[in-house]
């Protein structure tokens, strides 16, 4: 090798050398190398918004189990946009994603404008400006059937959302929630482990009020009060709500419905779209207008669709069971049959529910039989599911389907020790449900553990759990004259018709 390649393979390796320590240097914390806006702080934000396009929008909005979404229309080159996105991940924190503090809410969803492939799908949306926020029913946005710009649409264009704040109380008003940025996820790891704790049931109260709310949403929403025989489904199952509702603002709510029911729906036929300023069925929230909405604690599952709106109305079915008087046991038992048979949407549920109601031959006399019959009903139903989970895998990993109560929480409720054919002591067992789903179940609302940091809305409602004990007491209206004349409610229709007809009290929530 000539002296004149020595010399440039020698300055060549102090290059290389000078790059190597340079590169180095400029990994090194508080450098402005690309590599640290590339895998930094910004790589460890986790992107919450689900990215859609013209591929898998339809598809995953079809599949959610969020009953709303919002859609963002943005584009990557876009500075407002880039600027906006922190805020809206803020949001979308709360309802997206394993570890969401409110999941099966809210789907937040993103799509790139700029992006080629999505020029249609923008397009369909009448997409003006960046970012353009998008809100309804998953379900309105599939297959082109979101026209935003027409009156009746159901999907609607967020106008004030330019800050995190800004778009969740948009969201919060939309849902009657109330919301925080800084909420904190419900923890239920105690009740994964400890099942004995009969601290537990305490916090079913807020679910059953939440299981309330969310069916009567569906009846809205589907229209499903078609005839008299499904007005006077619903007037029952009201009915035994104003009455014996373990929450005091879902009674009064229930209440106002029945007095203004002739109005809303007079010879059945309710009105649901408001017209000329007049009320609508929708217009009298069931359990006050500002319930907290996402908040199912002892009927949270692991997964965002398992749980929740069914173990709440199951444990309303119980606490309604226990709080009866023996007169009221056969109209309870054919109120909840026929409200399940018209109003729940799960077919083969309602049918399965149904086959159990057909298969009472002789009329309930004793509320202990109506209260034991609910509690072995829902047995059935849970054996009945945790077949079909084991087959298909479908259960929630963590809080499987079991027969209840289990040894652990009510030792008594079983004669003897064979885990593979169970009998029960039904006094033990009737008097373990009229304990746990009476008294247990609202004696330690107070608490303010039970809500973190939610303490004045638990106050407010702490106040508002004051159980009726006996019908007679429930202020009824004019819809109860189609009610079952045997039934000791049936006593104050006509009295209430004269009494609340003329002096209708103002819609008012605490």
């Amino acid at each position: 090798m000539s002296l004149a390649h020595l010399v440039l393979f020698a300055g060549l390796l102090s290059l290389v050398i000078v790059a190597s320590s340079s590169s180095s240097s400029s990994s090194s914390p508080g450098s402005r190398s690309i590599l640290r806006d590339i895998s930094g702080e910004n790589a460890d934000q986790k992107n919450r918004a689900v990215e859609l396009n013209s591929s898998n929008f339809d598809s995953v909005l079809r599949d959610t189990p969020a009953k709303y979404a919002v859609v963002e229309f943005f584009a990557h080159w876009c500075p407002a946009c880039r600027n906006y996105k922190p805020h809206y991940e803020k949001v979308a924190r709360l309802f997206n994603g394993p570890d969401a503090i409110h999941p099966g809410i809210v789907l937040m969803t993103r799509v790139d404008c700029a992006m080629k492939t999505n020029t249609k799908l923008c397009d369909r949306f009448s997409v003006s400006h960046y970012p353009m926020l998008f809100w309804g029913p998953p379900s309105k946005f599939v297959s082109g059937s979101g026209e935003p710009k027409k009156e009746k649409s159901e999907i609607v264009v967020i106008d004030d959302a330019r800050t995190a704040e800004r778009l969740l109380k948009w969201i919060n008003k939309q849902t009657h929630s109330s919301y925080g940025l800084d909420d904190k996820k419900f923890e239920n790891e105690h009740v994964r482990t400890n099942i004995t704790d009969y601290k537990q049931i305490s916090q079913a109260v807020y679910d059953i009020e939440e299981a309330t709310a969310e069916a009567f949403d569906i009846i809205l929403s589907n229209k499903v009060i078609k005839s008299s025989e499904t007005s006077a489904s619903f007037i029952r199952f009201i009915q035994l709500l104003a009455a014996h509702h373990a929450s005091r603002r879902c009674r009064k709510g229930a209440a106002e419905i029945l007095v203004n029911y002739d109005d809303l729906c007079p010879s059945g036929k309710c009105s649901y779209e408001s017209s000329g300023g007049k009320d609508t069925l929708g217009s009298f929230p069931i359990c006050g207008k500002d319930l907290p909405r996402g908040y199912y604690m002892f009927c949270r599952g692991s997964r965002n669709d398992t749980r929740g709106f069914s173990c709440g109305l199951w444990v309303l079915f119980h606490s309604l069971s226990v709080r009866i008087e023996d007169g009221e046991s056969h109209f309870a038992f054919s109120t909840i049959c026929d409200f399940v048979n018209n109003f729940f949407m799960c077919d083969e549920c309602r049918l399965h529910f149904n086959d159990m109601c057909l298969s009472v031959k002789t009329p309930f006399k004793k509320a202990r039989d109506f209260v034991l019959w609910v509690w072995s009903t829902h047995n059935k139903v849970n054996e009945r599911l945790m077949k079909d989970e084991a087959s298909l895998g479908s259960g929630d990993p963590e809080f499987p389907k079991i027969i209840w109560p289990p040894r652990a929480l009510c030792p008594s409720c079983y004669l003897s020790s064979d885990e593979k054919s169970i009998e029960w002591d039904h006094d033990n067992v009737y008097k373990f449900l009229k304990s746990y789903y009476g008294p247990k179940l609202v004696s330690l609302y107070k608490e303010k553990s039970v809500v973190g940091s939610k303490e004045e809305t638990v106050s407010a409602t702490a106040e508002d759990l004051t159980v009726a004990t006996n019908a007679l007491v429930v202020p009824v209206g004019a819809a109860l004259a189609i009610a079952v004349a045997s039934c000791a409610f049936g006593a104050l229709a006509c009295y209430w018709r004269t009494q609340q007809k003329n002096r209708k009290p103002r819609r008012s929530w605490n």
